[in-house]
C-alpha cells in the first residue's frame, strides 16, 4: 500500500495542484512520484477516461512550468485490483529553481518538498538556486541581482 512521504504525493483525481506539486519534486534533492486515482489512505480508487487524463497531465506540465520539465518526467499507466492510475515519476531538475509560469519566479510561484508537503521557497532559496547556476570557480562575474532585476 502507498503511503505519503517525502518522494511520494497521492491525489485521488487530478486537480489544480498538480503543478505545484511537480515543481517541489523538480526542485527537490531526489526527485518524487505522484500518483493520481489513489486516496490520501493509499487505497485505490482509479480513474476514468485514462489516455485522456495523461494527455492532460503531460500538457500541463509541459506548458505551466519553466523552466522546461521536459525529460524529466515520466507518466506510466498502472492497474491493480481492476482499476487504473497513474504514477508520475520526477527527476529532480537540474535548472533550479522551477516554478510556475502563471506566478513566475517568486516565492508564490517556487516551491520544494518538505516531508510530504509543497512548501513556499523564500526569495533567499531562490536567490541560491540562481546563485549555483551562475556562480564558476567560485566567481560571481560581478553580476548584481534583485529579485525585481531577475522577473
Amino acid at each position: 500500500m502507498l503511503r505519503e512521504s517525502e518522494e511520494i504525493e497521492l491525489k485521488e483525481k487530478l486537480n489544480e495542484k498538480l503543478e505545484k506539486e511537480v515543481v517541489a519534486f523538480l526542485n527537490s534533492d531526489h526527485g518524487g512520484n505522484l500518483y493520481v486515482g489513489v486516496a490520501d489512505d493509499g487505497k485505490i480508487v482509479g480513474l476514468q477516461n485514462i489516455d485522456q487524463v495523461e494527455l492532460e497531465i503531460k500538457d500541463r506540465i509541459k506548458n505551466n512550468i519553466s523552466p522546461n520539465p521536459i525529460g524529466l518526467f515520466d507518466i506510466i499507466t498502472r492497474k491493480e485490483g481492476g482499476k487504473e492510475f497513474i504514477q508520475i515519476i520526477i527527476s529532480s531538475g537540474n535548472m533550479k529553481p522551477y516554478y510556475l509560469r502563471q506566478k513566475g519566479m517568486r516565492p508564490e510561484g517556487t516551491y520544494f518538498r518538505i516531508g510530504t508537503s509543497a512548501e513556499k521557497m523564500s526569495e533567499a532559496m531562490i536567490f541560491w538556486f540562481i546563485g549555483s547556476l551562475l556562480f564558476y570557480d567560485g566567481t560571481f562575474y560581478g553580476l548584481k541581482l534583485s529579485i525585481d532585476s531577475i522577473l
